[in-house]
Formats: C-alpha cells, structure tokens, sequence
C-alpha cells in the first residue's frame, strides 16, 4: 500500500511513536465524523491531548495530519477488506460480504459513508498527494474484489470471457455510490440496492 507519511517517522521513539499516533488517531475519528474540512487543528490537539509543540514536532501543519490519517483509515479499511475477501470463492460468499457491509453502516444510519470516499471528496482537489494514496487504496480494494472474481471463474461459476476488471470496478463503483446514497438519506437502504444490483448481474454472467 502507497503510505503518505514523512519517511523520518520510522527514527521516532517508541514515547514520539506513541504521542504521533495520538495524534494521528484523534484526527482519524474527528474527521471521520465531521469531515475534514470542519476539524481544525485545535480540535485534534483537545481531542489527542498533546501539546501545540508535540503537534508541530510531527507534522508541519494540517495537510501532513490528513496524508497520515489517509493511510491509517487506509490501513483499517484495507485489512478488513483482505480479511472478508481473500476467501471467498463463491456468489454467497460476496452476498455475506454484502451483508456485513450494510448491516455495519445501519449502525450509524448510514450517517459517516465509506471513510475514504468521504476523505477522497474532499482532498481530491485541495492535495494531490493524499488523492494519489487514495487512488491506490481504491486500486488495492478493487483488486481483492477482482480477485474473487477471479476465484469463480477458476471454480466455473463466471465463464472464462467474464470481464473480470470492469466487473469489480463496477461493484466497486456500485459500493461507493451506495455509501454516499446512504449518507446523504440516512437509510441504508439506497446502498444495499446498489450492491444488489451489480451483484445480480454478477450472478446473471454465471453458467450455473
């Protein structure tokens, strides 16, 4: 995975280590919830409890916070995506994928969306460096999708002229329209339609 953190924060102390990821944690939750745009740095500091100093001995100012908190909600979100999809191999697989995804954001009404897309809407056009390592975050996710894909073709379930690429981006594309749908309703209900629908196409390409 593409990481956006200053390559000097592997000489940090194990007490700077632990300081920068209090830091990098509050700021992750913070904009997680409000947005990046409406977190000031001053609300990372009250939320981390670290001093001004302490801040500015990690991070030169606002957009250093957000390339690292892109990377660490990069990191959960990626290694909860390899943990539900390395092995799946079957359409019931990715309908249980489904599930654990909508019946997750129900919990918060659909409220906060998918972290990344949410953080990619806003960097997108302010900084280049975070837009590229969420472009490969979203490379990376698309991949695992890809490689289910790719499992059932391999078991004969999706025929060998299945378009395996275009499919996962279109689930993908799927996923995180369902995300900003359920965002912006509070209802989850527009996201779960949305995956359904590119999971039945999906499952319409199938030779069983």
């Amino acid at each position: 995975m593409t990481t956006t953190a200053d390559p000097t924060t592997t000489r940090l102390t194990a007490r700077g280590a632990k300081t920068r990821e209090r830091i990098v944690t509050a700021a992750a939750d913070l904009m997680y919830i409000r947005g990046i745009g409406a977190t000031t740095l001053d609300d990372v500091l009250a939320a981390s409890g670290v001093s001004k100093s302490q801040l500015y001995r990690h991070f030169a100012g606002k957009d250093e916070v957000v390339r690292a908190v892109v990377d660490l909600m990069g990191e959960r979100v990626i290694e909860r995506e390899r943990n539900a999809l390395n092995h799946v191999s079957t359409i019931a697989g990715l309908r249980r994928w489904r599930d654990a995804l909508v019946q997750n954001n129900a919990l918060r009404h659909g409220a906060y969306g998918c972290a990344l897309g949410s953080f990619a809407s806003e960097v997108a056009d302010q900084d280049d460096v975070a837009r590229r390592a969420l472009l490969a975050l979203f490379a990376e996710w698309q991949e695992l999708l890809a490689g289910v894909l790719r499992r059932l073709q391999d078991t004969g379930t999706l025929p060998p002229e299945a378009p395996v690429d275009q499919l996962a981006t279109g689930l993908m594309g799927a996923l995180q329209g369902g995300y900003m749908l359920a965002q912006t309703a509070r209802d989850v209900t527009p996201m779960a339609t949305s995956i359904d629908m590119a999971l039945t196409y999906i499952e319409s390409l199938t030779t069983g």
